[in-house]
């Protein structure tokens, strides 16, 4: 998987420089006093999307760099960031465990509120993993247009009886979940017996695992599979904003 290793400088900016960057659609890298480092992606053709990173790795991870610069050529303005304790990680170079997932679910609700009044079209909620299970929390507590996740964690690694669903019946807006079919967190086989709102939709990816990493003799790799993730995510915003 390709990986942007010249991180863009991150400028230390104001809520109304900010608000300048987002409005006029800049790229690059930010840091925003009280709440972290912000990376903004692509043109808002059909829409903006706040996307949160998983549990292991933070924004600049390869899978959240490409998942993003792909949703971006597919029409979306995306916009990704560090919870605090990742941004903790960075900082000190020591790997250390999310917090429970109700302050990353807080975390998330500053950054939207940031972010939404500033976008020129109405920001979604998304992320990868745990930042998936995060934004569909956060969306069943206060109003989003809409919901992006790639590889929702429908259960902890090998506790497949311990589902994390109790939620999904407060969240009302539309739903695209991206899952690959060996999911380890949510295999197509297991996700079958489970009960989403009809709001919820599962798009698989023939192969792929929890980073939607395929087998070699799928005859994929990975990086096709992130890029087919994004367009199906884009061509999901459209649809919905066009009804």
């Amino acid at each position: 998987m390709s990986l942007d290793t010249q991180w863009p400088e991150e400028k230390v900016v104001s809520q109304q420089a900010l608000a300048d960057a987002v409005a006029e659609q800049a790229e690059g890298c930010f840091w925003r006093e009280g709440l972290g480092p912000l990376r903004l992606y692509g043109q808002a053709d059909l829409g903006c999307l706040l996307l949160a990173h998983g549990a292991g790795a933070g924004h600049r991870s390869a899978f959240m760099q490409q998942f993003a610069s792909a949703l971006a050529r597919n029409g979306l303005q995306v916009m990704t960031f560090d919870l605090g304790y990742m941004q903790q990680m960075q900082a000190t170079g020591k790997r250390r465990p999310p917090p429970v997932i109700h302050r990353s679910v807080a975390e998330l609700a500053h950054w939207y509120a940031c972010l939404a009044p500033l976008t020129v079209k109405p920001l979604w909620l998304g992320g990868k993993s745990m930042g998936g299970r995060a934004a569909s929390m956060l969306a069943s507590e206060q109003p989003c247009p809409g919901l992006v996740i790639a590889g929702y964690p429908f259960h902890p690694p090998k506790a497949p009886d311990k589902l994390r669903l109790a939620h999904w019946s407060r969240v009302q807006v539309p739903a695209l979940i991206l899952q690959g079919e060996r999911d380890p967190l949510g295999s197509r086989d297991q996700v079958a017996g489970y009960t989403l709102p009809d709001n919820a939709r599962v798009a698989w990816l023939t192969d792929g695992d929890h980073g939607f990493k395929p087998r070699r003799a799928s005859g994929l790799d990975q990086t096709i599979l992130i890029d087919e993730a994004a367009a199906l995510g884009a061509s999901f915003v459209r649809a919905q904003s066009l009804q």
